[in-house]
């Protein structure tokens, strides 16, 4: 069994024959490094004296050698050292890389993510992976609970399917992956989920791809997604290719328009190829204050 210590060690022959910035993006951004991301959203409309900060863990990914176990349990161990209020994932749990050489079963990834600690909770929704990875779910259709849903919801972790619910003092929404059924054939239903909505408390809402937000009515104080990893490769700012059809403009980071607030999660796994460069794996943290 290839273990990550021996892909790395295998890249170094790249580094000898000047390969130093392939060796990089292949061995150590991936796998190595752990960022936490910081970003600042002050919400229109948020209200005067509350303050919440919210982790956002991504596009997990799991699947040996490049998030096996014992990643996992460091980057629930790194979150919950940052004490957030709240913590929100956003889908893709599963392998997406076609170089896995062990898939770790739902119930082992869901053990240990049910070690997160937030006093406001901790919750799901599926991305597309969760989705395609679950031929059953895929049959079955609209409506069907995924597998991934089955093992974070016997730990105790909520995986909203365009629903909301109070979590203190804001309401959390998940919307269901837009991609369920393919590219852009989702199985979201957003006036469902705008219509469990009630009162003014603030709403947080997770949605996994975030080529939604173009779309989305102002109700929600912010959005939270993945998806994109960044582009996985991100040179001075820029990402060279994305899974969002708006290109760049979704493609990472705290956007801003007509009022609204997204936060794009570069995520923490990787998807088809084993590379990351500019754009390492990150844990979101967000604050959030009036």
């Amino acid at each position: 069994m290839i273990g990550r210590r021996g892909i790395i060690t295998g890249l170094g022959g790249m580094v000898a024959a000047g390969g130093g910035l392939a060796a990089y993006g292949f061995g150590v951004e991936p796998f190595l490094r752990l960022a936490v991301q910081h970003h600042a959203v002050r919400p229109t409309g948020w209200a005067t004296g509350l303050t919440l900060k919210v982790a956002v863990l991504s596009d997990l990914h799991a699947g040996a050698p490049f998030m096996d176990e014992a990643r996992i349990e460091h980057i629930v161990a790194r979150a919950n050292a940052l004490a957030p209020d709240l913590v929100l994932m956003p889908g893709d749990f599963g392998p997406s890389c076609r170089m896995v050489t062990r898939v770790i079963p739902h119930a082992d990834v869901a053990r240990r993510l049910a070690a997160l600690r937030a006093p406001l909770g901790v919750f799901a929704v599926n991305g597309n992976h969760d989705w395609w990875e679950d031929r059953e779910a895929m049959r079955r259709g609209p409506g069907a609970v995924t597998a991934l849903a089955r093992a974070l919801e016997a730990v105790g972790i909520p995986v909203l399917r365009n629903q909301v619910v109070r979590a203190g003092p804001v309401l959390v929404g998940g919307l269901d992956s837009q991609w369920a059924f393919g590219t852009h054939r989702g199985a979201q239903d957003v006036p469902k989920l705008l219509g469990q909505v009630t009162g003014d408390a603030p709403l947080l809402l997770m949605a996994h791809e975030p080529d939604i937000f173009a779309t989305l009515p102002g109700r929600a104080a912010v959005t939270f997604s993945g998806h994109t990893h960044g582009g996985q490769v991100r040179l001075l700012g820029w990402s060279p290719r994305t899974s969002s059809r708006y290109g760049n403009r979704y493609a990472w980071g705290h956007v801003r328009e007509q009022g609204r607030d997204l936060v794009v999660s570069g995520g923490l796994g990787i998807s088809t190829f084993p590379v990351r460069f500019g754009v390492p794996p990150e844990i979101t943290l967000v604050a959030i204050t009036g």
